[in-house]
């Protein structure tokens, strides 16, 4: 498999990588409590806008980014990563040529 090259100089984008855990509600539920795992130097690239229809005149925008960080094993789908107010639903993790140098996080933006 080649080796993908990457310039660490294009992770300009400053992330929280963040780990749900669920908490008691008082009546018999849980609900996600976010905490921040660590912070990392990451790039993120735009990759789709997608709008769709979701029922009487309303509409969904769903924007996926691919977000480019150092190897760690720490990182899952279901975490996310934070910039500010931007949340970065993790859905995919890859190490795109397998020599534990980078990983590739595919994410949906929330609230986008």
């Amino acid at each position: 498999m080649p080796v993908t090259f990457f310039d660490p100089g294009q992770m300009t984008a400053r992330l929280d990588l963040e780990t749900a855990e669920p908490q008691s509600d008082g009546q018999g539920g849980a609900v996600p409590v976010w905490s921040v795992l660590s912070s990392m130097w990451a790039r993120i690239e735009p990759v789709s806008f997608v709008v769709s229809e979701k029922g009487a005149a309303t509409e969904t925008a769903v924007v996926t980014h691919r977000i480019w960080v150092r190897f760690r094993d720490s990182i899952l789908g279901g975490q996310r990563f934070r910039k500010g107010e931007r949340l970065f639903v993790i859905r995919a993790v890859r190490d795109p040529d397998e020599t534990r140098r980078y990983l590739v996080c595919h994410c949906e933006e929330e609230g986008a």
